[in-house]
């Protein structure tokens, strides 16, 4: 009796198999090509957003990098005695960053000037809505002043996974700053 249902069974299989339905279904070919189509799509989702953080992280470093010598300017009287503006300190900040981003049209410079360390108070470049804002000063202060220079860069974000976003500000970027403060040395004008 078992002998004769296997049978049937392998006949049924093979009248199966002659369909074209059935020999779809006992197609292997293309297998390894439709497991990678489902793969694939989150796999270079998740590479892309591995490449584009780690570029936003080297952007921040980068921004970090420039405030802290173009702040040396101000610390050592240098842009107090050539009367540099504020557009002649964003061109000195420009000049320390190079190729990772649009620096005259994207860096915001911010310059405090304090008279002790205890009254330095930052405003935020948030507003409680999730907005820039661009209320800045250049104030380098003189000798003996503690003064506290800002950079801030508006990144752009294109890649969002599984919401995981890197978005800080309600313009889809990602807000970079960079911080430096410190007192001016006793330079004479």
């Amino acid at each position: 009796m078992v002998e004769i249902v296997t049978k049937l069974a392998h006949r049924a299989w093979r009248l199966a198999a002659q369909s074209k339905a059935g020999r779809l279904v006992l197609q292997k070919d293309g297998a390894a090509a439709v497991e990678f189509g489902l793969v694939a799509a989150p796999f270079l989702a998740l590479v892309f957003a591995i490449m584009e953080t780690a570029i936003v992280f080297f952007a921040g470093q980068a921004l970090e990098t420039a405030v802290a010598s173009s702040s040396r300017l101000i610390m050592t009287g240098q842009a107090q005695t050539q009367n540099y503006d504020a557009t002649a300190f964003k061109n000195a900040v420009c000049a320390q960053i190079t190729g990772l981003f649009n620096c005259q049209n994207g860096v915001y410079v911010d310059v405090r000037m304090f008279t002790s360390f205890s009254s330095v108070t930052m405003p935020s470049p948030v507003n409680s809505q999730g907005n820039f804002q661009n209320d800045f000063t250049y104030q380098p202060g003189g000798p003996g002043d503690i003064v506290v220079v800002r950079l801030f860069y508006l990144y752009p974000v294109y890649v969002s996974l599984l919401g995981f976003n890197l978005t800080n500000v309600n313009s889809g970027t990602r807000l970079l700053a960079a911080t430096s403060t410190f007192r001016n040395e006793p330079y004479s004008n």
